[in-house]
């Protein structure tokens, strides 16, 4: 399925980038912080991001396959379409973890905390939007199913490499340390594929 494959290569490598975002939740910075309370707000929030980290991982595994496949449209469409569905719940799940977990007893803690929810809210809704844009494609056209791919790689490229700033701001210092120390946090998959942007360091 020549035109298919390379645009499908290109989806899988812009959602290996989307993946990091969760991880940035899962690779903070080592040290030691000694809140009881804080420590307690991590492991609730690791504990919660680690099966959606795996779910998210898995969506990209399922995008990658379809690309070593000589895979149909229909057959891309399907995956694609369920890929983008595991990552918007994924993330609305963490968004829904770290509202329940409450302010981190941080400076301007509940600031910090209510804007990592809207963040990951939001990608929850850029995920279900893609979701909504592969369902639309024409499968029977493979030039016209190409070019609509072409389109959802740009916008997942843009989203990947959109603002996960409130999430860096919330795992910063005292939070980042303390999450650090969750075992959970640090069995989350940490590696993001080869082909996915750094921008978790």
């Amino acid at each position: 399925m020549e035109g298919t494959n390379p645009v499908n290569k290109k989806l899988a490598a812009a959602l290996s980038g989307g993946a990091v975002l969760v991880l940035a939740l899962s690779g903070c910075s080592s040290g030691n912080g000694n809140n009881d309370k804080l420590n307690a707000w991590a492991k609730q929030v690791c504990d919660a991001v680690q099966p959606q980290a795996q779910k998210i991982e898995g969506a990209n595994a399922a995008i990658q396959k379809q690309t070593s496949d000589n895979s149909a449209p229909a057959d891309v469409q399907k995956t694609d379409a369920q890929a983008f569905q595991d990552m918007s719940d994924a993330y609305r799940a963490i968004g829904a973890a770290v509202q329940s977990a409450g302010a981190p007893d941080v400076d301007n803690g509940a600031q910090k905390q209510k804007n990592a929810v809207k963040e990951l809210n939001d990608i929850a809704a850029s995920y279900a939007t893609l979701q909504a844009q592969v369902g639309k494609l024409d499968i029977k056209d493979q030039a016209k199913f190409a070019d609509g791919l072409k389109g959802i790689a740009t916008s997942l490229d843009k989203l990947s490499q959109s603002g996960n700033d409130a999430l860096k701001t919330l795992e910063e210092g005292n939070v980042g340390k303390a999450m650090s120390k969750q075992a959970s946090c640090k069995s989350s998959p940490a590696s993001a594929p080869a082909s996915a942007p750094a921008t978790t360091s």
